[in-house]
């Protein structure tokens, strides 16, 4: 192959993962716990954006399983941004990122 088409073609490549990182940025994923009690919304980086909690879960005063359903509905929000990150780099990277490529 020709090297000035493999340069260009990186950095195709590499314009269309920076313009996904950028719309990741914008995506929403929701983490949920206790059947929807904790909500916790995460951008496509996996950062939280938001944590919304049921007034019933508070009322009953139980600390430990609050804290429970936070920490669970966090990780379902972090994993799914992660999940969402790695699918949308993996059409513009054609799986070259999971051989260590990128």
């Amino acid at each position: 192959m020709n090297m000035d088409k493999i340069m260009k073609q990186a950095q195709k490549m590499q314009a269309q993962m920076a313009r996904v990182q950028e719309e990741l940025e914008g995506e929403r994923v929701e983490g949920s716990a206790g059947g929807g009690m904790v909500i916790v919304e995460a951008n496509g980086h996996g950062d939280v954006v938001s944590v919304k909690i049921d007034p019933e879960v508070v009322k009953s005063e139980d600390v430990e399983m609050l804290e429970d359903l936070v920490l669970a509905a966090v990780n379902e929000a972090a994993r799914r941004g992660r999940e969402l990150a790695a699918e949308r780099m993996g059409k513009v990277t054609g799986g070259l990122g999971s051989m260590g490529l990128f």
